[in-house]
């Protein structure tokens, strides 16, 4: 019983030392955005502790939490919910029950969780889906992609990619009555760097014969060659996600090996051939000048790390490293950026890339936004701010898809 009392006393020490993180002023709703900032970096304090003592790696440890959220495929009287596969790929299918005059619109979903967690099956996205199809009068489909660091890049997107190409066949898009003419990938986070890379894969692969008419990506991640960039510095120990955290996260997508996330952290990770990669990336011409500020733009250094991940220098990796004519061919894009996002820059970067390459670009800038927001649209942690965005891209999507 001591012991216990112990434990719980120390639980409510660390949250409390991490529920006065301060917060932004204009931040809506700042004691629940402070209160899900503290648990959130208390799971990881835990997290990292259970890593540290050998009971179990920090990522197993965010994962377990993350599968107490996941949902069964409930259908209602408006929504057909079904779990199927396309070939080996888990997927979700939102069929509207009400009877279709013409054939229907279809969004493909990609979920985000830094590669290494999460799943259509959590709360939040299966709320999403289904609101999505039901406001739409839409198929929705959301996809399973295999995890990190069980399995590296490029099998997150490979999965992509093979679930998108089969519900592109005729069959399948007969089977479910979508109009090949209309269909749009999305994502979120992680979920919006497959989604970027995967719609740049079918735009630009000649076999592929039904192309896709707009793509959405929410507060998306899209490169990992600078980590360094502006927002990094400004959200360094940012709300929900910090810098370390980012960086722990996204050298599971491509490795174990701790040398990764150290030489990331420097920024010192790319080797001397990506050299000619920056141009995609330079912030200092790439960003509007509210967000440069008064940042100094340095080149990272090449060269200092002895290893080798050919994997940091693809394109199908980080979106933001395609070649201008790569982008050319990609359809009308909607991206939604948050200010007080590590990821921000990335967004905003991949904004300035399409159009002036000649791509069409919504892109909405959420002052008082926060990664992760769509994460919190559910009960008990809803915020008004996932729900205003969610908002916004269904909106955008009903009127251009």
């Amino acid at each position: 019983m001591g012991f216990k009392t112990f434990c719980l006393g120390m639980l409510c020490v660390l949250f409390l030392a991490h529920l006065y993180t301060p917060i932004p002023d204009n931040i809506e709703e700042s004691w629940k955005v402070m209160a899900l900032d503290a648990i959130a970096k208390t799971c990881t304090f835990m997290g990292i502790c259970f890593e540290n003592i050998g009971i179990m790696r920090y990522e197993e440890f965010i994962s377990v939490i993350f599968r107490m959220d996941y949902t069964e495929p409930l259908s209602d009287e408006y929504i057909t919910v079904i779990d199927t596969d396309f070939l080996h790929i888990p997927v979700r299918l939102y069929v509207p029950r009400r009877k279709a005059e013409t054939l229907r619109r279809a969004i493909i979903y990609m979920h985000g969780g830094a590669f290494c967690f999460g799943s259509f099956k959590q709360r939040a996205f299966d709320f999403l889906n289904r609101w999505t199809a039901n406001k739409l009068d839409a198929v929705v489909v959301g996809v399973d992609y295999r995890l990190a660091p069980q399995h590296h890049f490029p099998a997150q997107f490979e999965d992509g990619v093979t679930a998108v190409k089969f519900f592109l066949q005729d069959k399948i898009l007969s089977k479910y009555g979508v109009d090949p003419s209309r269909i749009c990938i999305s994502g979120d986070s992680s979920g919006g760097t497959l989604a970027a890379a995967v719609t740049q894969q079918v735009q630009n692969d000649p076999e592929i014969k039904h192309k896709i008419k707009i793509q959405a990506l929410l507060y998306p991640g899209l490169q990992m060659i600078d980590t360094y960039l502006p927002a990094h510095r400004e959200n360094e120990h940012g709300i929900v996600l910090t810098r370390d955290v980012t960086i722990k996260l996204v050298s599971l997508y491509f490795t174990k090996d701790e040398a990764l996330p150290e030489a990331m952290k420097k920024n010192q990770h790319m080797p001397v051939e990506s050299r000619h990669l920056f141009k995609f990336v330079n912030w200092s011409t790439l960003l509007p000048e509210k967000f440069r500020k008064d940042h100094v733009y340095t080149e990272p250094i090449l060269g200092r790390s002895a290893y080798s991940f050919p994997a940091l220098l693809d394109y199908r990796a980080s979106p933001l490293l395609a070649n201008d004519s790569q982008l050319q061919n990609l359809p009308l894009t909607y991206i939604l950026t948050c200010q007080y996002d590590i990821l921000r820059d990335d967004g905003l970067m991949y904004v300035s890339r399409l159009r002036n390459v000649g791509v069409q670009v919504a892109h909405e800038h959420i002052e008082d936004g926060i990664h992760g927001a769509l994460s919190y649209m559910t009960a008990p942690f809803y915020l008004h701010l996932g729900l205003r965005i969610k908002d916004m891209y269904t909106g955008w999507l009903d009127k251009n898809l």
